[in-house]
C-alpha cells in the first residue's frame, strides 16, 4: 500500500484514507465474506446505543432516482453485546475500529460512552443527529449551545479521541462545528443524511412507515461537498468528509476540499467492493500524476 495514503485523525493513523461510513457497514461481518476488511483504513461501525434498540416499524427502506431513504431508527443490539461479540470480531483485522455512539438522551449518550471507555477501539464517533426526547424530538445537532453542552458531557466519559457527526439539517454548518470543537471534539465527520420523503402514488400514502426517512446517496453529495469545504474553512480539526462518494474521483473531491478522510455509505449497498475500488483508485491517481503523499492535494481547493 502506499504509504503516501495515511490518514491522522486525532493521533490516529490509518493506513489509507477510507472508512465506512456508519449504519451502511454492520460490524463488517457480512462485508467481510467479500472484502478484505484489512485494506480499509478503519471500520466505523452502525450505531451502538446503550441498551438495545428496536428500531422503526417497516417498512423502512425505500429506492430513490439517485440514492435512498431509510428510516431505520438505529437498530441494534446494544453496548454490551457490542463489546462481547463485535469487537472481537473486527481486531482480528489489521484496521481501526471507530464506533458511532447515539441515544435519545444525554444520560444515554455518557453510558455508552462510559461503557465503552476501556474497550480496544480506537475512535468514538458521536451521533448528534438523534431525536433528543427531552426535547421534543429535535435533533441534539441543531442547536450550537446544545452541540456544545453535549459534546463537553460525554467527552468527560470517553477515553477515546470523540469524533462529533454533524447533521445538514443547520442554517449555518459551521456554527455547529465550531460549537462541537468548543465543546472537545477532536475530530469532525460530515454529514448525515438529509431528510426526505417518497409516495406511493397508487396506495396514497408514504412508501416509509415513518413517512420521513433519511435521504443518502449520489443524489447529496454536492450538499456534502459544500458543507465540508465550509468546515474545513473553520476549524482546526481533522474532518472525515461523506455523502453520495461512491468513486475514487468522489472521494478525491472530498480531500481536495480538505478532508482527512472519507467514509463510503450507501455505496456499500449496491456495490459492496466500492470502499476497496476507491482505495484503489486514488492509489492509482497518485501514481499518475505523481503525488507522494496525499497531503499534497488535501484542501488544495481555496
Amino acid at each position: 500500500m502506499n504509504s503516501g495514503m495515511e490518514a491522522t485523525i486525532a493521533g490516529v493513523t490509518l493506513k489509507n484514507p477510507v472508512t465506512t461510513a456508519s449504519g451502511t457497514f454492520g460490524s463488517g461481518r457480512e462485508y467481510g465474506e467479500l472484502i478484505d476488511l484489512n485494506r480499509l483504513g478503519a471500520v466505523t461501525v452502525k450505531g451502538v446505543s446503550d441498551e438495545a434498540w428496536k428500531g422503526n416499524p417497516v417498512p423502512r427502506i425505500a429506492e430513490t432516482q439517485s440514492g435512498m431513504l431509510n428510516s431505520i431508527g438505529i437498530q441494534n443490539a446494544g453496548a454490551e453485546y457490542f463489546i462481547e461479540n463485535d469487537i472481537p470480531f473486527l481486531r482480528q483485522y489489521d484496521t481501526k475500529i471507530i464506533v458511532n455512539i447515539c441515544g435519545h438522551t444525554l444520560t444515554q449518550y455518557c453510558s455508552v460512552a462510559e461503557k465503552l471507555a476501556d474497550c480496544d477501539i480506537d475512535l468514538l464517533e458521536l451521533n448528534i443527529s438523534c431525536p433528543n426526547v427531552e426535547e421534543g424530538g429535535l435533533s441534539f445537532g441543531t442547536d450550537p449551545h446544545v452541540v456544545e453542552r453535549v459534546v463537553h458531557t460525554v467527552r468527560n466519559y470517553a477515553k477515546q479521541p470523540l469524533i462529533v457527526k454533524l447533521s445538514p439539517e443547520v442554517s449555518d454548518i459551521t456554527e455547529i462545528a465550531k460549537a462541537a470543537v468548543s465543546g472537545g471534539a477532536d475530530a469532525i465527520s460530515l454529514i448525515n443524511t438529509l431528510r426526505g420523503m417518497k409516495i406511493d402514488i397508487h396506495k396514497r400514502k408514504p412508501v416509509l412507515a415513518n413517512k420521513i426517512g433519511g435521504y443518502s446517496g449520489p443524489g447529496i453529495m454536492p450538499v456534502a461537498l459544500r458543507m465540508v469545504y465550509e468546515v474545513c474553512h473553520s476549524v482546526d480539526v481533522p474532518v472525515i468528509g461523506m455523502g453520495g462518494i461512491s468513486t475514487f474521483e468522489d472521494a478525491l473531491e472530498f480531500i481536495m476540499a480538505g478532508a482527512e478522510a472519507v467514509a463510503v455509505g450507501t455505496a456499500n449497498f449496491h456495490n459492496p467492493y466500492a470502499s476497496i475500488e476507491i482505495i484503489d483508485g486514488i492509489c492509482q491517481y497518485m501514481k499518475e500524476n505523481l503525488i507522494s503523499s496525499l497531503a499534497e492535494i488535501r484542501g488544495c481547493v481555496d
